[in-house]
């Protein structure tokens, strides 16, 4: 009987540590149980407004500010990635073939991820037609190869992390002169239920 008695505290020992521990997950439970909402252009504009708003004057922060014509509409989840890009930009052959310029890319999708990037080059292929797509990630390619590539050849869609698009660009490896659209995979989430946005080097 002792040994029944006293095994009983251990167990509600064994059974707090366990509800901590449960306790814990609790804002990945939440995140993974919240519905994606369609982004908004106001989404953005926050996100500027606070990442700059420490160490920018008024004036400077209102020229940040971007008008709600830089904004296409947001992918209402209901669209494809490919179905999404042929709803945004219906006139993508002809500006395909219009772009003649090397060191530049007609549409720039950003992601959070390399993997992610490989993901959406993959479900794209209904609607890049015979466009030529370069991955600007640093995941198995090296900035050198990029430049080299984006220098010599000419493409239409660069598919990347901001990272690695932000060196091409401060290396004048990459011109957004040219760039017409920019995607921004903003409800995707990572292994950590992270969005792009979320994670702080971004």
């Amino acid at each position: 009987p002792t040994e029944c008695f006293l095994s009983q505290p251990e167990e509600k020992q064994e059974s707090a540590v366990k509800a901590k521990r449960r306790k814990k997950k609790k804002i990945s439970d939440v995140l993974q149980k919240s519905a994606p909402k369609p982004g908004v252009p106001a989404d953005l504009q926050n996100l500027l407004s606070q990442h700059f708003g420490g160490n920018r004057s008024v004036i400077e922060i209102e020229e940040l500010k971007l008008s709600d014509s830089c904004f296409l509409p947001a992918n209402d989840l209901t669209h494809s990635f490919s179905s999404y890009l042929k709803e945004i930009c219906p006139k993508w052959a002809k500006l395909r073939r219009s772009h003649k310029e090397k060191k530049s890319v007609v549409m720039l999708v950003l992601c959070s991820s390399a993997l992610r990037s490989l993901e959406l080059i993959k479900s794209m292929t209904a609607f890049k037609g015979d466009c030529r797509v370069i991955k600007l990630f640093a995941k198995h390619i090296k900035i050198k190869e990029q430049m080299n590539m984006l220098e010599k050849g000419m493409f239409h869609i660069g598919v990347g992390t901001p990272g690695r698009v932000k060196a091409l660009v401060e290396q004048d490896a990459l011109c957004l002169n040219s760039t017409k659209y920019m995607i921004l995979d903003w409800n995707w989430r990572d292994q950590k239920l992270r969005r792009m946005m979320d994670i702080p080097e971004v």
